[in-house]
Formats: structure tokens, C-alpha cells, sequence
């Protein structure tokens, strides 16, 4: 019993690791498990006379053929609704354990400790951990190792079992282990294989981009500046939609659910303003990006208001202990002390709800530093996943 444990512990990890579709070859597995244990039972069987009544054993045999054959079709077949079809084939091994005693009779465990069934009875106790991992393997073994317990007890003189019932545990405990690694691994591989696609996807679009659309923007821009004027401010704005499209056929896709705040960051970068990033993404969920992203954007639009279309502005990004960090400074005039309380108490709104009422939202913190004729500094921190800032070195 112990090397067929052992076996199967062994074919299903095997099966796991050398083949992409998880659940299809556990469940071969376990169809040979059941075929070779449908086989030893069948031997003990013979081997022992067929017991006290050897017509109602080897009707259990046939029960345990018939069974064994069903489960190998139904349990890969799509339609077949799966919960009922564990508890089936758990119901079935247990009443093949319960016929154990009118057919082996007075002698029931004397011979080898085994019920009429064997092992077989260990296939529903793989197939529930399979499906279930870990905690339904171990209910499945419990159910099973209870009942030849209970049927072992009430017998006189019967074995109790000790090892087989913690091999069965085992058996449930690990293969539930494994198949649930095995789904982890398999689901990673596809989101990684879906990502490669989409980047070999973007690499391409990039490409055409790159021979059509950039080139058109850069021509423009150097034209707008030639001639000066309106051209200039048409040369400005294609500058900017050129940095910000090539920012974004740069940038890798972020994981589903999350944004990386360098792309958001990107697309604010002109002649003007000059945009300072990690070389590592800033991955932050997409809501907390788009709304830390938004809160830059209404500094900067404070920058053109109080400074002028001309003013220079900076936006420098960083990641720190499990937050990240945008700053961004001009060279205008400063906030006259007072100024902002003023503002806000005369329902000016800006930089209370566009910039600290969004940032609070976040849970972050926005710090704005000024002083007159000296420029503004307005530093927001928003909390971060942890891993999901990228470094601290800037491109």
C-alpha cells in the first residue's frame, strides 16, 4: 500500500510539472492509479479464495471496474458538472469499503490489513484534492480513513489501520498542494505569454509609428519654430504629443488593474516642462495613478496661471519606502504668505480640491513649499504597494 501511494504521489507531481494543462494530467494520473489499483485489488482477491463470499467480492470488483471506467470519461468531459461527480465517486468508494465485511466475514482485516477495495479507494480522496487543493483532499481522506475505521472497530479482531490512514492524508494533503502550485504556475505562464504578445504587439505599432506619425510631428515642430508666431505655438503642441507617443510605445504594459505613473507622468513633457522619471516603473492601481496624475497636472496648470505661458516648470518622480514621491517646482514669482488661506476661504477651490483633496483621497500628503521670488515646490506623496515603485535612479 505504501509503494502505491508513493506511486501516484510521484506520477501526479511528474504530470504537474511537465505539462502546461493542469488539470488534464492529474486526472490522467489518477485513472492509472485507479486501473492499477482496480488490478491489486483484484489479485488480493484471488489470492485470499474470495473471502467468506467470493460472488459478492468480485461483484465489488466489477462495481470498482465499472466506476473506474466512468470516471475516466466523465471526469474530462466539459459538461459534466463536477462537484456532483466528486461526490459520486466518493460515495462509491465508500460503499465498496462498506461491503468489506459481509465479504471478507469473520476474517475481515486479518489478511494484509487491506479492505476489498485496496487502495482504489484513495482515487476519490486524489480526484477532491485536485479540484479542491489542499483542504478538500484532506476532507475526502478523512471521510475515507473514518469509515474503514469505524468498519475496522466494529469488527473483532480486525487490524486498526495506522499507516495507510496517514498516507491517505498525505496522498490528499500534497497532491491538493501541488495541483494548486501547478494553476499558480500555469496562470502566471499565460499572463506572461499574453504580456509578450502585447509588447511584440506594441514593438510593431511602434515601428510604424515611428516611420510615419513621429517623424510628421518632429517636421512640424521644427517648422512652427522657424516661423515663429502661431506656427510656434502649433510647433510647441506637436512637441508635445510627440514626447508623450513616444513615451507611450515605449513604456511596458503595467499588470492588469495597475498603471505605471511614469507613462501618466510623460505625457505633461514639452519644451517647457521637463519631466524626470525612475528607469524603473512607478506601478501604483490604475485609480491612484490617474488620480496622483491629475493632481500634477492641476500644479502645472497653477504654473501657467500664476507664472505665465512661458514658464518653466520641473516634475521630478521617485519611489521610497513604500511610497512614491512627485515634486514639482517652477521658477515663478512664489505664493505670497497667506495667500492659499485666502483663496480657500473665498471659495477659490484649485489647490485645495485639485490638488490636497485629491491626494488626501489617496491617503497621501501634499507639501508645498514657496517663498517670494524664490519659485514653488509642491511635493505630493501617495502610498504604494509594496514592490511596486521601481528604483530610485532617474533617467
Amino acid at each position: 500500500m505504501n509503494v502505491h501511494f508513493a506511486w501516484i504521489l510521484e506520477l501526479s507531481v511528474k504530470s504537474a510539472v511537465n505539462n502546461p494543462g493542469i488539470e488534464g494530467p492529474f486526472l490522467r494520473a489518477i485513472t492509472v492509479y485507479r486501473v492499477a489499483s482496480l488490478a491489486y485489488a483484484a489479485v488480493l482477491l484471488a489470492r485470499h479464495g474470495g473471502y467468506a463470499h467470493p460472488v459478492a467480492g468480485w461483484l465489488v470488483i466489477g462495481v470498482m471496474a465499472v466506476w473506474t471506467a466512468a470516471a475516466a470519461f466523465a471526469y474530462p468531459a466539459a459538461g459534466v458538472p463536477r462537484r456532483p461527480l466528486l461526490a459520486l465517486d466518493l460515495l462509491v468508494a465508500l460503499a465498496c469499503l462498506f461491503a468489506t465485511p459481509y465479504v471478507e466475514g469473520p476474517g475481515q482485516g486479518g489478511a494484509g490489513g487491506l479492505p476489498v477495495p485496496a487502495t482504489w479507494v484513495a482515487g476519490p480522496v486524489l480526484a477532491w484534492a485536485v479540484h479542491g487543493g489542499r483542504r478538500a483532499g484532506a476532507v475526502a481522506a478523512a471521510a475515507v480513513a473514518a469509515t474503514d475505521l469505524w468498519l475496522r472497530v466494529r469488527t473483532p479482531g480486525a487490524a486498526v489501520p495506522g499507516n495507510g490512514a496517514v498516507l491517505l492524508f498525505l496522498a490528499g494533503v500534497v497532491v491538493g498542494h501541488v495541483a494548486r502550485l501547478a494553476r499558480e504556475a500555469e496562470a502566471r505562464m499565460q499572463r506572461a505569454v499574453e504580456m509578450e504578445a502585447a509588447q511584440r504587439e506594441r514593438e510593431r505599432i511602434a515601428r510604424d509609428i515611428h516611420d510615419s506619425v513621429l517623424q510628421v510631428l518632429a517636421l512640424v515642430q521644427r517648422r512652427g519654430r522657424r516661423l515663429g508666431g502661431e506656427a510656434a505655438e502649433l510647433g510647441r503642441l506637436a512637441g508635445e504629443q510627440e514626447a508623450a507617443l513616444r513615451e507611450l510605445i515605449s513604456s511596458r504594459p503595467a499588470p492588469s488593474g495597475a498603471a505605471d505613473l511614469r507613462t501618466l507622468l510623460m505625457r505633461y513633457g514639452s519644451e517647457l516642462i521637463t519631466v524626470s522619471t525612475p528607469a524603473t516603473p512607478l506601478v501604483l492601481p490604475a485609480r491612484v495613478a490617474e488620480e496622483t496624475a491629475a493632481a500634477v497636472g492641476a500644479a502645472l496648470d497653477n504654473v501657467r496661471r500664476h507664472c505665465g505661458p512661458g514658464a518653466r516648470a520641473w516634475v521630478f518622480a521617485e519611489s521610497g519606502d513604500a511610497t512614491i514621491t512627485v515634486t514639482v517646482r517652477d521658477e515663478g514669482p512664489g505664493i505670497p504668505e497667506g495667500r492659499l488661506e485666502r483663496a480657500l476661504a473665498d471659495g477659490r477651490l484649485g489647490v485645495a480640491q485639485s490638488i490636497r483633496g485629491r491626494v488626501a483621497g489617496l491617503g497621501g500628503a501634499v507639501v508645498i513649499t514657496s517663498a517670494p521670488s524664490a519659485g514653488t515646490e509642491v511635493e505630493i506623496t501617495v502610498p504604494a504597494p509594496t514592490g511596486g515603485a521601481g528604483g530610485r535612479e532617474r533617467s
